[in-house]
C-alpha cells in the first residue's frame, strides 16, 4: 500500500480518530485545530501536530495544502468553520478533501461548494448498524459512494448449487468477486465453484440489488 500524505484539520473525536488511525496504517499524517489542547493531545500520534487556523486561506497555503493526498475536515459543530475550511482547501488546489458535515442541509452546501466526499458519522453508521440488526446474514459493509458497494454475506439454503447455476449476477445484478471458507480466500471464483452453507460471499453490484439480495437472503 503506498504511503498518502494526508491533512486533518479539526482534533475533536471524529478528527482525533482518523488522524491516529491514518498515521497507525503507515501514512504521512499532519493535524491541525485552533485549540492548543488538542493539538497536544495527538501530537506524539502523527507525523506533525500545529495549532492552525483553516479558516484563514493564508494558514493554510502555508503549509502547503495542495500537495496532501487527501485533506479530511473534522471540524465539528462550527458549520461556517467547515464550510471555509472546505472552500480554502480547494481554491488552494487540494486534490481530494473529504468533509464532515452534522446535518443533511450542511451536507448539501458542502457537495456545492467542491467537497469531493461528504460525511455523516452518526447518520451513516447508524444506518450500517441498522442493516446488520435487520439482516443479520450481513458481515460487512464496505460504501463505494452513494451508488455501488462491496458486501460479504453469509450464504445459506436459498443459494444452493455452483455459481453458474446460482446466477447471482442474471437474478439480482451483483457479482461474487471472492468466497472465504474455512480461513481461506478463494478470488475472481470460476463459474464451477460449488456454494456451501456458511460460505462468506464478497459481492459487489448497485446498493439497492446488493439490498434485494440481502433481502432474498434473509427471508
Amino acid at each position: 500500500m503506498k504511503s498518502k500524505q494526508c491533512l486533518v484539520i479539526g482534533l475533536g473525536r471524529f478528527g482525533t480518530a482518523v488522524a491516529t488511525t491514518l498515521y497507525e496504517m503507515g501514512h504521512e499524517v499532519v493535524a491541525v485545530d485552533t485549540n492548543e489542547d488538542n493539538v497536544e493531545n495527538v501530537t506524539n500520534l502523527v507525523t506533525h501536530a500545529a495549532v492552525l487556523d483553516a479558516t484563514e486561506e493564508r494558514a493554510l497555503k502555508a503549509i502547503g495544502v495542495a500537495d496532501f493526498d487527501v485533506v479530511v475536515v473534522g471540524i465539528g459543530t462550527d458549520v461556517q468553520a467547515a464550510i471555509l475550511a472546505t472552500m480554502n482547501a480547494k481554491s488552494l488546489g487540494a486534490p481530494y478533501v473529504v468533509t464532515k458535515a452534522i446535518d443533511e442541509m450542511a451536507r448539501r452546501v458542502l457537495e456545492r461548494i467542491g467537497a469531493d466526499l461528504v460525511i455523516r458519522p452518526e447518520h451513516d453508521s447508524g444506518v450500517r448498524i441498522a442493516r446488520q440488526i435487520a439482516t443479520p446474514n450481513l458481515v460487512d459493509t464496505l460504501d463505494l459512494g452513494s451508488d455501488h458497494a462491496i458486501v460479504e454475506l453469509e450464504a445459506n439454503e436459498r443459494i444452493r448449487g455452483n455459481l453458474r447455476d446460482v446466477n447471482l449476477t442474471g437474478r439480482f445484478g451483483v457479482q461474487v468477486i471472492a468466497i472465504k471458507r474455512g480461513g481461506k480466500v478463494e478470488i475472481s471464483p470460476r463459474a464451477e465453484e460449488e456454494l456451501r452453507a456458511h460460505d462468506k460471499l464478497v459481492v459487489i453490484g448497485l446498493a439497492h440489488a446488493i439490498d434485494d439480495l440481502r433481502r432474498y437472503l434473509g427471508g
